[in-house]
């Protein structure tokens, strides 16, 4: 059976591109075909969009670039404004068609989302909207610093509020000298209404592989 997310986060910068890259990692190592996908991106560093390439890395599959990455823009600024500084406009049926085209050819999809769950994505729709249309039940990383139980359960009331499924949440050590972490975890787990999928703990040299074997998939099934 496909199993297809949509993964969000509390905030940007906060672990959702090594959390999607873990995932794919994860289904991979059971012997799914994977493909994760990155609707829209913005900020290129060097010539490149860091968090697409991290994400075809972990893909097992490979299509067009059009459709693992609709929409990618220069400037690291919210989406609709890198999108009007570029003369376009996000189309978010264009991304939906995208997402079904990866789920013909793959047996999981991972979509990461841009910044938190309302960043807008044009004058009418934000990344709510984006997951709404996609269908998909949504992941959500929470970074685990001061202020993250707020933004934890605003984030998913919004999510519930769209009709969209919270299948589980991913606890990402951002902040190594938070204070009370364990007590903030158990916070989380006892107001999410979802599995915990696991907890990440900070560290300067990321290992995909090692973090996927940190999450527990099975609770998704």
């Amino acid at each position: 059976m496909p199993q297809n997310y949509f993964v969000t986060g509390t905030d940007t910068g906060i672990g959702k591109t090594i959390v999607s890259c873990a995932l794919l990692s994860a289904y991979s190592a059971r012997g799914n075909a994977v493909i994760g996908m990155k609707p829209v991106v913005t900020g290129r560093v060097c010539g490149e969009w860091a968090d697409v390439k991290a994400i075809v890395a972990a893909s097992s599959v490979a299509a067009p670039m059009e459709w693992v990455n609709p929409y990618a823009f220069i400037p690291p600024i919210s989406p609709h404004l890198a999108a009007k500084q570029a003369g376009m406009e996000i189309d978010i049926e264009i991304i939906r068609q995208a997402c079904c085209n990866l789920q013909k050819i793959s047996d999981v999809v991972v979509v990461e989302g841009v910044g938190g769950i309302m960043v807008p994505l044009n004058d009418r729709n934000d990344v709510a909207d984006m997951a709404f249309a996609l269908g998909l039940p949504v992941i959500l990383v929470v970074g685990m610093r001061l202020g993250c139980l707020n933004h934890a359960l605003i984030t998913a009331k919004i999510i519930q509020a769209y009709g969209l499924k919270l299948a589980g949440w991913v606890a990402n050590q951002v902040d190594p000298q938070m204070n009370s972490f364990d007590e903030n975890l158990h916070t989380l787990k006892q107001r999410l209404n979802c599995p915990l999928l696991g907890v990440l703990p900070f560290e300067r040299n990321v290992s995909i592989r090692n973090f996927s074997t940190l999450l527990d998939i099975t609770t998704l099934e």
